[in-house]
């Protein structure tokens, strides 16, 4: 059956492949069923749960009867930002991690808004604040759908996407947090609503530079209110959130289509909400379904979804149930890099998001550089590879595809290397989006590759870089990571 399963994974990976090189056409047909299975040499079985992966990402949806076929839909944002928030909550990201990542990416999506809104976007965030102000002492603390909106703005796809994500956190972390009284609250309702009409203000007049520093500003005071007011009785992880009615209530979050991915979503949010204790058994199939009041069929496919982002599984037979596992990146990544596909993000689009990440990367680096994980990296790529030391003679017998692609997949684990050593989580895995986005770019287009001279100097930039961590030059090593990203900007975009 995990052979089976699989395959199937597999093959809804090659039907989304072929959903973006067809341009991503809303209504078109892919085929029957049996078109299906015979294109990708598949049983029945195994064709109908690799649909059901693709349904799940909601890029096509298979209609039966005459005239039916796999259609092409057209995507929302929903299982991109789910995906994220289950592999994070595994994580445990911290409130610290949270609120760095906001003030990353917050303050460019202001300055971006400030050169990029119209008319349509500004009334929409003159809503957003209207609908603020009917806030009265007693109700409940209005969603913040500001930053959102905001972040709309920009008109950047890949950042709107980042920044739900960072919301859908944030708010977590608010219903944590209390004010110690009722004039309290008002008092950060209204500070926070201030704060934003500013925002505005500089937004609508086109003055990014304020837009950008009145966003940090307010970044900084909501990081200060949620770290002043947490709860003490609270571990500081995101997702440890418990129902007042218990494990059993339907998330709020899930999505509005099949019941299957309602509960799945559910269930998801309850192995967080109870530790996240890997090795354990969340409970029997006769317990799970008396305890989300569900049908077999529906709980099964609930069972498959997890399965596929490796939240759980079910063992059978004698102390089976379904088992907590350790999630697994790339099923997050994957949904994500997807979503962005169809949204096609320019060049600029991913480049000012990956800048700003890696910027703050390298300065969270430079901070680290005595920690024994960063010296040992720092010690292992200190040194240039012998391969860039070959002679002008020798250079042209040597000069394969191989070498290069070899250089250009170190390029990439470079970058990756400087993330993990950053110690955000959150980053962390935003970079690992772009870096894959980045990966199907090359493989759908048969870019072509670097030259030999641009792989020694893109290893010479490396071993500069490493030269002002290791002497804690902060603002070289910024200016040096800067002009390296411009440099090789044909090997990523």
């Amino acid at each position: 059956m995990l052979r089976e399963d699989k395959r199937a994974s597999k093959i809804a990976r090659q039907i989304e492949a072929d959903i973006v090189r067809r341009g991503w056409t809303i209504g078109e047909s892919l085929g029957s069923e049996h078109a299906l299975q015979q294109r990708y040499e598949v049983s029945r079985s195994v064709l109908r749960e690799a649909v059901r992966l693709v349904e799940h990402h909601q890029v096509a949806r298979m209609r039966r009867g005459p005239n039916g076929g796999l259609l092409i839909c057209e995507p929302d944002a929903g299982p991109a930002t789910r995906a994220v928030v289950i592999y994070l909550e595994y994580l445990g990201t911290t409130l610290p991690d949270l609120l760095n990542a906001r003030l990353v990416l917050e303050p460019l999506a202001a300055s971006l808004a400030a050169e990029r809104i119209d008319e349509a976007g500004i009334d929409r965030l003159r809503a957003v604040l209207r609908a603020e102000e009917q806030w009265k002492p007693g109700m409940p603390v209005p969603r913040d759908e500001f930053h959102i909106a905001l972040a709309q703005q920009s008109k950047n796809p890949a950042l709107q996407l980042f920044i739900d994500v960072l919301m859908r956190l944030t708010a977590r972390y608010a219903l944590k947090s209390r004010a110690d009284s009722a004039g309290e609250a008002v008092e950060a309702v209204d500070q926070m609503h201030n704060d934003h009409s500013e925002i505005v203000a500089a937004v609508t007049a086109g003055d990014s530079a304020r837009a950008r520093t009145l966003s940090e500003r307010h970044v900084e005071a909501v990081t200060a209110w949620l770290q002043e007011h947490q709860c003490r009785d609270d571990a500081p992880r995101v997702g440890v959130i418990r129902s007042a009615r218990g494990l059993s209530r339907l998330n709020v979050e899930a999505p509005l289509g099949k019941l299957g991915e309602v509960v799945a979503a559910t269930i998801a949010d309850d192995i967080a909400a109870s530790g996240w204790r890997v090795g354990s058994v969340f409970g029997t199939e006769t317990e799970l379904l008396e305890r989300y009041r569900v049908s077999r069929a529906v709980l099964r496919e609930a069972v498959r979804l997890l399965e596929y982002h490796a939240i759980a599984h079910m063992r059978r037979g004698p102390g089976g149930g379904l088992v907590v596992t350790k999630p697994e990146a790339q099923a997050s990544i994957d949904t994500i890099a997807l979503y962005l596909q169809y949204r096609q993000p320019s060049r600029e689009d991913f480049r000012c998001v990956r800048d700003a990440i890696e910027i703050d990367n390298v300065a969270k680096v430079v901070k680290r550089r005595s920690e024994s994980e960063v010296t040992a990296f720092l010690n292992t790529h200190g040194a240039p590879h012998p391969a860039t030391h070959r002679s002008e003679l020798d250079k042209d017998c040597h000069e394969t595809g191989h070498d290069v692609r070899k250089a250009a997949v170190e390029e990439f684990r470079f970058h990756v290397g400087l993330a993990q050593l950053a110690g955000n989580a959150l980053l962390d895995l935003f970079l690992r989006i772009i870096v894959e986005l980045f990966r199907r770019h090359w493989s759908s287009t048969g870019q072509g590759l670097p030259t030999w001279s641009d792989v020694v100097a893109v290893e010479r930039a490396h071993q500069r870089i490493l030269e002002a961590i290791r002497d804690g030059d902060d603002s070289l090593a910024r200016y040096r990571i800067r002009r390296h990203l411009d440099a090789a900007a044909s090997w990523w975009l």
